[in-house]
């Protein structure tokens, strides 16, 4: 039986969420500028977004390990998992699983 998620686990998801999409458009306009387009509107648009992104990604993670109580690992984990792309999204998943995303009794 799966425990509903806290409400920092919840901007927690969806903080992972965005993160993982602005590094997926990011990734695509970078492709599209160095590719055999040409075009920077891509990296131009999704640059300053996948930026903010990062940055409020970082808080959320402090902000959750924080209210979930989450060990020192899965902390670290979330952290780490911010910096190589698309990694915010499945690390989320795991832990919705393991219920770190949840209250805790």
């Amino acid at each position: 039986m799966s425990r509903s998620l806290a409400p920092a686990g919840r901007l927690f998801a969806v903080a992972a969420f965005i993160e993982g999409f602005t590094w997926a458009g990011l990734l695509i306009g970078m492709w599209l500028k160095y590719g055999p387009v040409g075009n920077e509107l891509g990296v131009k648009i999704f640059g300053p977004l996948h930026g903010g992104a990062f940055l409020f990604y970082v808080v959320v993670t402090v902000l959750s390990a924080l209210r979930l109580r989450w060990p020192w690992w899965a902390a670290l984990l979330a952290m780490v998992a911010a910096v190589p792309p698309l990694v915010t999204v499945p690390l989320e998943m795991g832990f919705r699983r393991l219920g770190l995303l949840s209250a805790r009794a």
